[in-house]
């Protein structure tokens, strides 16, 4: 751009009101020592007279009292003219000394933290509004608009570099100045979405009338789905989410790389809050799991995730629900495994290092959250941010939001619709099979079930040993039919995968069978329970079916499509 301002306008006076106050002592200390005078509001002119600086109050500065609970202090002409004149126009420098309007070169505000009062629990809506800051705002975008003379700092991690140029060469440059504005028209975009999506909330809209997508640059990535591909990573805050940028070691994330974690980490989550006294696992492969389990500990749950299918799971994700322990990270060293990511809660430090050892290149993340999250209030905090609990995908022209699907299985409410009442084994394991084909792509198929682990494979229970009162030690996905065009097809795929493992197996649709062949096919392989949505018009010959073939039939009423 052209810009016929000195490169370094001198800062002679700075107005400074924040309400995070870490640093702003010493900010202000050493913008006195450059010479700059101080002018300040309220609460942050105390701070700094407390500490021994020399500050002018706003209201003394404009002769204009600070008034109504403070909502009235600094929207007056003294303070937005002093920050909007232009200093080399002829006719605002007249207008500024006709008015006694002096320049403010320097502006530092933060905003009210109003995303934070409303993700309070019991926050009342006048709680609320008394959160939206007004003054701020407003003098954040006249400095900003005025970037090519005045500074605009509106983040505590800013003064370091600030100070830095003034010490250099007694001001900031052009290019610093329009880094600050743009970041500062950010911060007020943001401020702004989250008030009106809020107050859209409070009139019962679920989706805001605005959508504007919120996020803070966390890293720029290896590259895209394709290598030709740029990517990168933002950060959405004000509700709970996985820290993806906490890798511990291995090469830089690719977009794959955090699409499939985050696939992975959100299943391990959600077989995790099945059973709280169990261990999940599970790998991921394109998205889809390729294996899934439930388990004793740690290591068990990865070698039964593993055995669910070992080809796919070669090049894989792995995601662990729990820490992973010296077992664990043993487990997945083992001979013949590769692995390009793994992703867990936290990791042992001798787990950690095996795994380093392992691999040079494995990416080692380490999240924020654990199985006592997996429930949807404890993953967000509604209303605290636009889109805080949705699914957003692009089309030509425009975006498709949805509620994200994070309704658990509730085996409790499904319908026994046919077949022999399923013990409480069968029934665990079609929980977790639910839980694995909402994972899956649609139209999806998943087969598993209890099973009993052995050295770095498992053994399926079958029927004869579960009426003994046996109980199973874990559930496991044995096999996956995902991304088909029509079920049938996903159910071959399923059985293929699963082989003679689908015997005594539950079998889990993610949307009801249109016709009894899929489940026909189910029954030939030798599954002994369904478990699907329900809802066709042909459901009763799929009844029909798993009656006179002994085979129990749940629906839940729950479709899973995922596309």
């Amino acid at each position: 751009m052209t810009d016929t301002a000195p490169p370094t306008p001198p800062i002679r006076r700075a107005l400074l009101s924040v309400s995070n106050k870490q640093g702003i002592v010493e900010f202000a200390r050493a913008l006195a020592e450059h010479g700059v005078h101080l002018l300040s509001t309220g609460g942050t002119a105390r701070t700094l007279r407390d500490a021994g600086l020399d500050v002018t109050l706003v209201e003394d500065h404009t002769g204009f009292p600070e008034m109504l609970d403070g909502r009235v202090k600094t929207l007056h002409p003294t303070i937005h003219g002093g920050i909007l004149g232009v200093r080399d126009n002829p006719e605002h420098t007249a207008k500024m000394a006709e008015h006694q309007i002096e320049p403010i070169d320097l502006v530092c505000i933060d905003l009210y933290k109003f995303e934070d009062t409303i993700a309070r629990a019991g926050v009342t809506l006048d709680d609320a509004v008394e959160q939206i800051d007004i003054g701020g705002p407003a003098m954040l975008r006249s400095a900003a608009k005025n970037f090519r003379f005045v500074t605009v700092v509106s983040d505590p991690a800013q003064y370091t570099r600030v100070l830095a140029e003034i010490a250099e060469q007694g001001g900031t440059t052009t290019a610093t100045r329009m880094d600050l504005a743009a970041t500062a028209y950010e911060r007020t975009c943001a401020f702004d979405a989250a008030i009106s999506t809020y107050l859209r909330a409070q009139q019962g809209e679920a989706f805001p009338r605005v959508l504007l997508l919120q996020g803070e640059l966390a890293s720029t990535l290896r590259y895209g789905e394709n290598p030709h591909q740029p990517a990168a990573l933002y950060r959405s805050g004000g509700f709970q989410a996985p820290d993806w940028t906490a890798q511990l070691h291995g090469k830089p994330l690719s977009y794959n790389n955090l699409l499939d974690a985050s696939a992975a980490f959100e299943l391990a989550l959600a077989l995790a809050a099945l059973d709280e006294a169990a261990h999940a696992a599970c790998v991921i492969k394109h998205t889809n799991p390729c294996g899934a389990a439930l388990a004793g500990s740690p290591a068990e749950a990865f070698d039964l995730a593993i055995a669910g299918d070992p080809m796919a799971a070669y090049g894989g994700i792995a995601a662990s629900g729990s820490v992973i322990d010296t077992a664990a990270a043993e487990r997945l060293c083992g001979a013949d495994r590769f692995f390009e990511v793994v992703i867990a809660p936290d990791y042992t430090d001798e787990a950690l290092a095996l795994l380093r050892e392992r691999w040079k290149n494995i990416r080692l993340l380490r999240t924020n959250l654990s199985p006592e999250d997996a429930d949807a209030e404890a993953l967000r905090s509604v209303g605290s941010r636009p889109t805080a609990n949705l699914d957003i995908r692009t089309i030509p022209g425009g975006f498709l939001v949805q509620a994200h699907d994070d309704t658990p299985p509730a085996p409790a409410a499904w319908t026994h619709a046919a077949g022999p009442v399923p013990d409480p084994a069968l029934l665990r394991a079609a929980a977790v099979m639910e839980a694995t084909v909402r994972a899956l792509s649609s139209n999806a198929i998943a087969i598993g079930g209890p099973v009993e682990p052995r050295g770095t494979g498992f053994q399926p229970v079958g029927c004869e040993t579960r009426g003994t009162g046996f109980q199973p030690v874990g559930c496991a996905l044995f096999g996956g039919g995902a991304g088909q065009m029509d079920r049938v097809a996903s159910c071959r795929l399923a059985i293929a995968k699963a082989g003679d493992r689908a015997r005594g197996a539950v079998a889990a649709s993610d949307a009801f069978f249109p016709f009894p062949d899929g489940p026909e096919l189910l029954a030939d392989a030798g599954v002994a329970m369904l478990v699907h949505p329900g809802g066709s018009k042909r459901d009763s010959e799929t009844f029909e079916l798993c009656d006179r073939r002994g085979i129990t039939c749940m629906t839940t009423g729950v479709r899973r499509f995922r596309h």
